[in-house]
């Protein structure tokens, strides 16, 4: 993050503009519109800026930025033609301690302008820290689209109540809980259609009915194979309503940073021989915290029920009467093939597709290799790079060709992807030589000669 974003009270604060054409009017409105105390120097104003100034107050000194002009200042910005004069005014400002804007100099702001969309008291800041104004205009765009005006009402009704709403909740938890029944419910709707006495009463009863918090609830969320694109819309607000976070491993931290800001996250991941939550204390942990009234979001990366012993872990949850939900999430065998373009099924190669666990237990893979001989099958390993020789070496001894195409991805779906490609009797030395690292996924099937042609994303 190469600039923080703030909100600064302006409101009869001294700000400096030096400048006063085009560019220099559109800082001063926003300037102005926020309360600030403006003085503007400038020999000429531009006609735009002179309508400006007839309809607001602001101070204008008609002469060329002079040192010792930003003396009183709290804020500067910079917005002429001339580069000399707005490096003057950087090192004024930069000596004086003044956070100062020179417009279309990043390398000469300490704070930049974000576009804004405005539902005041709400506002919403984009930035792209000067790198594209363009895109962030853009982005503006599309959340005004999806903001409607009225929304100021909601925050003006917000306002109007938090000293009551502090009353009836006891603790942080509970008022957030009013809150986001008041925001996400029936009493939004009303306030959106101008229905304020309605909205009002509906409060009423709300808090009149409040017997402080609810009981807690586990949400198991499949979080996909990594790209949080790929995040379903109910996995990603059930995740924002979470009090706490248990996460693996697997999941993006880019996910477990869509949790709200004040939400706890607890990495409870396992790899091979590390385990720094037992299962079974993970187990216990979902049912202690949810009795303790919290909202738990349990990340798990792919699909809980797809090798992810979701079902373990809401089987205590269902013995101790904790309510809970399960998210379903793109598991790590379509994802990947996916994105290696491997469809795994294909009326021209394979009817079915097999999903297999290739986690070791003892050096060993217990399977019943003889049913996995079909030349009209795919076999998707999961957690199989440890394996891949016994998988190799079973599937040759027990009738399949040594010829049968092999794909083995890494990382699939991150921007690290890497599909390696070669046969039951070759994969073994290009994994040797490429040297993968987990997490990684084995598909085994003529579907895998066609990576070549349908092949869109990443490399290798």
């Amino acid at each position: 993050m190469d600039f923080l974003p703030i909100n600064l009270r302006l409101r009869d604060q001294p700000v400096v503009l030096v400048g006063a054409g085009v560019v220099a009017a559109r800082k001063a409105r926003f300037l102005l519109g926020a309360g600030a105390d403006l003085t503007v120097i400038a020999p000429e104003q531009d006609t735009q800026f002179r309508a400006l100034a007839s309809e607001h107050s602001l101070v204008w000194h008609q002469r060329p930025y002079g040192e010792g002009d930003l003396s009183n200042a709290i804020l500067v910005i910079a917005a002429t033609p001339d580069r000399s004069v707005n490096e003057s005014v950087h090192r004024e400002a930069t000596s004086r301690g003044i956070p100062v804007n020179v417009v279309d100099s990043p390398d000469l702001c300490s704070f930049i302008f974000p576009a804004i969309v405005d539902r005041s008291p709400l506002t919403v800041a984009i930035s792209s820290s000067g790198a594209s104004p363009v895109l962030a205009r853009s982005v503006r765009s599309r959340i005004e689209a999806m903001l409607p005006a009225a929304t100021a009402d909601i925050a003006r009704f917000g306002q109007l109540h938090r000293d009551r709403i502090r009353e009836v909740g006891a603790s942080e938890n509970e008022r957030r809980i009013i809150w986001e029944q008041i925001i996400n419910g029936p009493i939004a709707q009303l306030i959106l259609s101008n229905r304020w006495q309605a909205a009002e009463q509906a409060l009423a009863e709300l808090l009149d009915g409040h017997k402080g918090l609810p009981p807690g609830e586990v949400y198991l969320i499949g979080a996909g194979p990594g790209d949080p694109e790929l995040m379903t819309f109910k996995a990603l607000r059930l995740l924002q309503r979470a009090d706490i976070v248990l996460h693996d491993r697997l999941v993006n931290p880019d996910i477990v940073a869509m949790a709200r800001r004040d939400a706890d996250k607890l990495y409870v991941g396992k790899r091979r021989s590390d385990h720094s939550v037992p299962q079974e204390r993970i187990n216990e942990l979902l049912v202690e915290l949810a009795q303790e009234g919290k909202c738990v979001a349990r990340l798990k990366g792919g699909d809980p029920f797809v090798f992810g012993r979701g079902g373990e872990e809401i089987e205590l949850l269902a013995q101790k009467n904790i309510p809970f939900q399960v998210v379903p999430g793109i598991t790590a065998g379509n994802a990947a093939a996916c994105y290696a373009g491997i469809p795994l099924t294909h009326r021209d190669h394979a009817q079915s597709v097999r999903f297999v666990t290739g986690h070791t237990k003892d050096g060993k893979l217990h399977h019943r290799w003889e049913e996995f001989l079909s030349e009209t099958e795919t076999l998707v390993f999961y957690m199989g790079l440890v394996g891949l020789a016994i998988i190799c070496r079973e599937l040759i001894a027990h009738g399949r060709s040594p010829h049968t195409p092999v794909a083995l991805i890494e990382r699939a779906t991150s921007p690290q992807q890497r599909l390696l490609r070669g046969t039951l009797s070759s994969i073994e030395a290009l994994v040797e030589s490429a040297q993968p690292q987990a997490p990684t996924l084995i598909i085994v099937g003529k579907v895998v000669s066609l990576a070549d042609e349908l092949r869109w994303y990443g490399s290798g």
